[in-house]
C-alpha cells in the first residue's frame, strides 16, 4: 500500500487542468493511475512521497485557484467530525454581524481579526466585543440569523455523507449558543458547544457571557471530552477550523484541516483548504462526488 495520497481540488470558480495533475503526478513519482473524485474538480493519486518542493507545488495550485493536499493512505475515513462554526460552517463571524446591526461593526471586526490571528487573547477580545452589545434587544439574535447568516457551501453534504456512514459530529465554537443551536439543528450536528450570552429580565443583552469563556483551552478540552464519550481516538477524528483558537485541536486530530484560515493557522497546520468549499473534506477522505448524500 502506498504511503500517501495527493489530493487536488479545484476552487469554486476553477477547474483542474489535466496537465497540472500530470505534472504533480510526475513530481511525486505517482503510483498507478491518477483518478477523478469529481470530474474536472477533484482528483487523487497514490505516492510514496509528497511532491518535490511541496510549498512551491502548493503555490502553483493556489495560482490557478486550486488546493493541493497530502494525506496518509491509511485511515482516511474518520469516525468523528468536529467543526468550528464562524467562518467555517457558516460564512460569517456572528459577533461581527451582531455588532454591525447594532451600529459599531467596524470596531468589532478589527478586534475579531486580531483575536483570530492570535494577536490578543481570545477571552479579552470576546469580553470587549460582547460588552458593546449591552442593552441590545435579544431579538437582534433572531434578526441576524434570518438576515445575515449563510451556511458555507458543502457543509450539508459533508455532514449528511459522514452521518450516513455512522460518523458522530460536534460543533465546538467560540461564538454563541444562540447560533450554534440553530446551525446544529439545520445541519444535524449531534452536539454543539459555545458561549452563552446573558439576557436581563427585560429581554435585553447584558453585555456579558456566562463564565468560563469557551476559548482555545476549553475548545481543546471539549474536543478530548467528545472523543472520550464517543470512545474514539484522536487519530480517527476530522477537525476543521480557521482561527488561532482552533489550533490545539487541529494539531491533535488525525486529520486537522485549516479551512480558509488565518495566516497564523496556515503557518502551523499543513493540511489547508483555501479555495474549495467544504466538500473538499469528503475528497480528503477518499469519497467521490457520487458518494455524497445531498
Amino acid at each position: 500500500m502506498s504511503k500517501f495520497i495527493v489530493v487536488l481540488i479545484a476552487g469554486q470558480d476553477a477547474v483542474l487542468p489535466h496537465d497540472f495533475i500530470n505534472d504533480m503526478y510526475t513530481r511525486s513519482d505517482g503510483v498507478g493511475n491518477w483518478d477523478w473524485l469529481d470530474e474536472d474538480r477533484a482528483a487523487e493519486f497514490a505516492t510514496w512521497k509528497p511532491p518535490d518542493g511541496m510549498e512551491q507545488s502548493r503555490s502553483e495550485a493556489h495560482a490557478i485557484g486550486c488546493d493541493l493536499a497530502v494525506v496518509p493512505a491509511e485511515n482516511r475515513q474518520k469516525r468523528v467530525l468536529i467543526a468550528d462554526m464562524d467562518s467555517t460552517i457558516i460564512e460569517q463571524e456572528s459577533i461581527d454581524e451582531l455588532a454591525d446591526l447594532a451600529g459599531f461593526g467596524a470596531h468589532v471586526a478589527t478586534i475579531t481579526e486580531r483575536a483570530m490571528n492570535g494577536e490578543i487573547s481570545f477571552d479579552e477580545a470576546l469580553r470587549a466585543r460582547v460588552a458593546l452589545l449591552r442593552g441590545q434587544p435579544v431579538s437582534i439574535l433572531t434578526k441576524v440569523w434570518r438576515e445575515r447568516i449563510s451556511i458555507t457551501k458543502g457543509a450539508a453534504p459533508l455532514l449528511k455523507t459522514m452521518a450516513a456512514r455512522g460518523t458522530k459530529s460536534a460543533l465546538i465554537s467560540g461564538g454563541f449558543t444562540d447560533f450554534t443551536a440553530r446551525v446544529a439543528k439545520k445541519l444535524e450536528f449531534d452536539r454543539h458547544y459555545a458561549n452563552e450570552l446573558l439576557v436581563s429580565d427585560d429581554q435585553n443583552l447584558t453585555g456579558t457571557v456566562r463564565e468560563p469563556i469557551l476559548g482555545p483551552d476549553a475548545k481543546f478540552n471539549l474536543f478530548r471530552t467528545f472523543l472520550s464519550e464517543e470512545e474514539v481516538a484522536a487519530k480517527d477524528a476530522l477537525v476543521v477550523g480557521d482561527g488561532a483558537n482552533d489550533i490545539p485541536m487541529l494539531k491533535a486530530a488525525g486529520m486537522g484541516v485549516a479551512f480558509r484560515a488565518k495566516p497564523v493557522v496556515n503557518a502551523q497546520i499543513d493540511l489547508q483548504i483555501r479555495h474549495a468549499d467544504l466538500t473538499a473534506l469528503l475528497y480528503l477522505q477518499g469519497h467521490r462526488l457520487a458518494d455524497a448524500v445531498d
